[in-house]
């Protein structure tokens, strides 16, 4: 199975530069007014799983909420600071505490939140 979550936006090319410059996703695809509709598609590293972003169309981008979150499970404190510094944002305090505890939570350029662990996901 494969999984790609999609989000409008309007900040396309700020959101470009926090997710692929500054987090690292890697680039896999992107269309020009495809409808209206110019987008990117960024691969999650060895998964299955993309992210894609889209700026178009008569709609606005949708609304942040302070738990609608993106985790990302880096590995080590060391790719959590080397993403901090690419990205350039400041960390701010999570609505949910095990988040504090847990990872270092990022505002990205539409205000949603990104939490960035330093630990690898184990199932359990």
């Amino acid at each position: 199975m494969q999984l790609r979550v999609a989000r409008h936006t309007d900040r396309f090319a700020e959101i470009v530069r926090f997710y692929r410059d500054g987090l690292g996703l890697r680039e896999i695809g992107q269309f020009k007014d495809h409808n209206g509709y110019d987008g990117i598609f960024l691969a999650l590293t060895e998964t299955e799983t993309h992210l894609e972003f889209t700026t178009g169309g008569e709609h606005r981008g949708p609304t942040p909420h302070p738990d609608s979150l993106l985790v990302f499970y880096l590995g080590s404190s060391d790719a959590v600071s080397e993403a901090c510094e690419r990205v350039g944002a400041q960390p701010v305090e999570p609505a949910n505490p095990y988040w504090k505890a847990h990872g270092v939570t990022l505002v990205d350029p539409d205000g949603f939140r990104v939490v960035l662990v330093p630990d690898s996901w184990v199932a359990g």
